[in-house]
């Protein structure tokens, strides 16, 4: 099927999309959610927060799902607000799915969170996603490898790592820093924090 085919309104009910940078509207966690299904009951709010793991940390805060967010979602984390924008994208229930460096701003430990709810919502969708933190990808389908504006290389991650190539040296690399980082944080802490 050839997508340049098809209605804005068609693409508008199809495509559900996360970005680098999330925008979410002054107005309620509620609000920014149904924003993605207008007509959506409180219980499908609730449901699209659990599925991407958002339900968690919502419920913590003094208003729950009626919290204000603020202009742009000022008074929450980078994590919390791309928890948010994974939500309102689950509750349309897009058949294509297209993932922009959702996980590049944030840190290991939410993009974990938001990981699982990324291989949640993406099942049995057609999907994109556009990372340069190789470990969002790991697990796709067909990986295309691009470096300055060509494919370079495609496959798996197992296909591409046996390879040895390009998208190897990418891989170690950033593995060699996650653990790095992830070792100087261990050797900051005291030895009462690390029992």
């Amino acid at each position: 099927m050839d997508y340049r085919e098809r209605s804005l309104g068609w693409l508008h009910e199809n495509l559900g999309y996360v970005l680098q940078s999330p925008h979410l509207f002054a107005g309620t966690i509620k609000d920014n959610i149904k924003y993605g299904k207008m007509n959506a009951t409180d219980e499908e709010v609730i449901a699209a927060a659990k599925y991407v793991n958002a339900h968690n940390f919502i419920v913590k805060l003094d208003q729950g799902y009626d919290t204000d967010v603020g202009e742009g979602g000022g008074r929450l984390s980078t994590g919390e607000k791309q928890l948010i924008s994974f939500a309102r994208a689950v509750i349309r229930q897009p058949a294509i799915f297209v993932l922009d460096e959702a996980t590049s701003s944030i840190d290991t430990e939410t993009e974990q969170i938001i990981q699982h709810a990324v291989e949640i919502l993406l099942k049995g969708r057609t999907s994109f996603i556009i990372a340069h933190r190789l470990s969002t990808i790991v697990n796709a389908d067909r990986i295309l490898v691009i470096r300055k504006g060509k494919i370079v290389e495609e496959g798996t991650h197992q296909q591409l790592m046996k390879q040895q190539g390009y998208y190897y040296r990418l891989y170690t690399n950033q593995f060699n820093e996650e653990l790095e980082s992830q070792l100087l944080k261990f050797d900051r802490k005291s030895p009462a924090e690390i029992q």
